[in-house]
């Protein structure tokens, strides 16, 4: 069955990422619109897809738990198939999970030119509480540009607690203030909205992908 998408931003945008969700809410969750409205205004197209358990909560199929991360690689692999050609170079990553599993297919389509880089939006770098279960072996030799923003407040991973990792120097993480793992900071606190938060992202993306796909 072929992938369906979601698509947002220019057909003719120079750049195109794909998408996929996290583990619990689908690829048009709040946060995700949110994330792709943002991304397409600075004008990029935006892809989104949902592995197959998640689209099955959508039919009488219903509610399944999440498989193994590495159960639906295969699948992001279709979803690049499926995508097809794209008008320049195309990023591939997604929220939590789906960030997770492209890193995961990264290298070998980076290795076969078929991405120019990699976005994981929140990366779970351990399940909440259990700093000890790391996600991150394959980070270390990951060859593939990659961009990771991380909330200062997200559980699945702290700061200081990143900053011991050992990571590719392929891999370059983006602090967002506050942020809890959606990315949304406490904005009498932080004095930071989610829109502000998304801006930047998207703004970081395009300085990046211009330095690293010019």
């Amino acid at each position: 069955m072929p992938t369906s998408f979601l698509f947002d931003g220019p057909e003719d945008a120079r750049v195109t990422i794909l998408l996929a969700h996290g583990a619990g809410a689908p690829m048009d969750s709040a946060s995700m619109n949110a994330t792709a409205k943002a991304l397409a205004a600075q004008g990029f197209r935006v892809a989104r897809f949902e592995f197959g358990y998640m689209a099955g909560r959508r039919t009488e199929v219903g509610r399944r738990p999440p498989p193994r991360a590495d159960k639906v690689m295969p699948e992001f692999i279709v979803a690049v198939d499926d995508l097809g050609p794209t008008n320049g170079p195309l990023l591939i990553g997604g929220k939590s999970m789906g960030g997770r599993v492209a890193s995961m297919v990264a290298d070998a389509l980076f290795d076969a030119g078929r991405i120019a880089g990699l976005v994981c939006l929140g990366y779970p770098f351990h399940p909440p509480g259990k700093p000890e279960t790391l996600r991150t072996a394959h980070l270390a030799e990951l060859r593939t540009p990659t961009l990771i923003f991380h909330g200062t407040r997200d559980e699945f991973g702290s700061p200081e607690e990143i900053a011991t990792y050992t990571l590719s120097p392929a891999i370059r993480v983006q602090f967002l203030e506050d942020g809890d793992h959606d990315l949304k900071p406490r904005k009498a606190l932080s004095g930071f909205s989610t829109g502000d938060h998304l801006q930047t992202i998207a703004s970081s993306i395009d300085a990046w992908i211009k330095s690293i796909a010019p």
